[in-house]
């Protein structure tokens, strides 16, 4: 396992286990396959813990080098797995594979499977209104014993209301969910995540972007043969080229810089 303690000698939380971490553009990251995935997560939930899972992308990396506050978010993350193929293909040229493209998404099925199977219950929270609980049946139908505990799409911009945000919390906190799939986008729903994962009484909180979206097929995900060659980023600017463009194009460019750092690093 590759030292995974950051600038001040602390261990993130998700190396304190023994899980195998790498450090990649100063980002710990859990290599790890599904299935050692699944059943770390499994051991997590019926030992009691509570903590939350960050799953880096290209988006990611650049907001962790810009921002101090999400910095946070991974030294304190219960796991950290990789969502984005420019990640493990970086991990691989730098000499720190990462064993397996594990994408919120994606793990939004592969949870709800398992939970279904170990009898967990799960919370799905954020979407427009109406998306969830139209992904809550399609999940339901999908995996036969999976416990949907509670839906709810918050208002825009709930979580600077105190009692808005309180409400969600109590909400999630009242249904006793074991799991909670946050889709609130990133980095706001790690930030949620890490700031209320405790309040909330879930063993395990998730962020999963607009993962709702696609289970309900309100958007359309892109196809399997894009996603597994990176191309998964311009299936989104064609779908919203405005915001995706500004992201993927513009904001999103500053990773070649990290690139440039991590060589520098050696």
């Amino acid at each position: 396992m590759t030292d995974a303690s950051n600038n001040d000698g602390e261990m993130p939380r998700c190396a304190q286990r023994g899980l195998d971490t790498v450090t990649l553009f100063e980002m710990p990251i859990n290599t790890l396959t599904l299935s050692e995935t699944l059943v770390a997560i499994g051991a997590h939930i019926d030992a009691g813990e509570q903590g939350y899972v960050v799953t880096p992308n290209v988006d990611h990396a650049v907001e962790f080098a810009k921002n101090e506050v999400f910095r946070q978010t991974y030294q304190d993350a219960a796991f950290v797995l990789a969502d984005g193929v420019y990640i493990l293909w970086a991990g691989k040229f730098f000499g720190k594979p990462i064993k397996e493209k594990i994408s919120g998404s994606d793990l939004l099925y592969w949870l709800s499977e398992y939970a279904a199977e170990k009898g967990y219950s799960v919370f799905l929270l954020g979407a427009a209104e109406g998306v969830g609980a139209t992904a809550g049946r399609v999940l339901e139908e999908k995996y036969p014993g999976l416990k949907v505990a509670g839906v709810y799409s918050p208002p825009m911009g709930f979580e600077k209301n105190p009692e808005e945000n309180q409400k969600t919390i109590d909400l999630i906190r009242e249904s006793g969910a074991d799991i909670c799939f946050t889709a609130l986008g990133a980095p706001k729903q790690d930030l949620w995540n890490w700031r209320h994962h405790k309040e909330t009484g879930a063993k395990i909180c998730l962020g999963i972007g607009a993962s709702l979206d696609f289970v309900a097929g309100r958007v359309k995900r892109a196809p399997v043969w894009m996603q597994r060659i990176g191309l998964e980023w311009t299936w989104r600017i064609m779908q919203e080229p405005v915001r995706m463009g500004k992201r993927y194009l513009i904001r999103d460019a500053y990773f070649l810089v990290l690139l440039w750092r991590e060589w520098r690093r050696g």
